[in-house]
């Protein structure tokens, strides 16, 4: 496995888009998922290969002078459990302290609402994130948004 920065806007939007519309229990939602494809232009965007075959992905919007978001990263699911979300997010946030970036936050469905959710959400929180604040209607009642955040440095 290795982990590349991708510059190319096209590339950036096929990777996501294999990604993506592979995992349907999150990225079900063909707007919100179009949405993450076309986004990918002009971000800071890393790609996890299994010898030539991406993997996964995420990429880094700016929120602030001083933030970056991790606004999506996906993982193919039988991927799941072997360090490549934690690699891609290790290799991100390197990108993000060089960058200049002071914090980093992460946006998901509150804990306790969907079993697919909630291993996000330990995600997050073994990778060091904390709780900063839900938004019950951000997107919607049935999905309420979570904010992690963490200082970088």
């Amino acid at each position: 496995m290795s982990v590349k920065q991708i510059s190319d806007d096209q590339e950036k939007k096929n990777i996501a888009r294999c990604i993506l519309e592979a995992l349907p229990d999150w990225f079900g939602i063909p707007e919100a998922r179009e949405g993450y494809i076309s986004g990918s232009e002009g971000k800071l965007f890393l790609a996890a290969y299994d010898g030539e075959q991406p993997i996964g992905f995420l990429y880094l919007k700016e929120t602030g002078k001083s933030t970056v978001e991790l606004y999506v990263m996906g993982v193919r699911k039988e991927y799941h459990r072997q360090g490549i979300g934690r690699e891609l997010f290790g290799a991100a946030k390197k990108a993000a302290c060089e960058a200049g970036y002071a914090f980093m936050q992460v946006k998901t469905v509150q804990m306790g609402r969907y079993e697919e959710y909630d291993r996000t959400n330990r995600f997050y929180l073994a990778l060091g994130f904390r709780e900063f604040e839900v938004f019950p209607t951000l997107w919607d009642e049935c999905n309420p948004c979570q904010i992690y955040v963490m200082a970088l440095g």
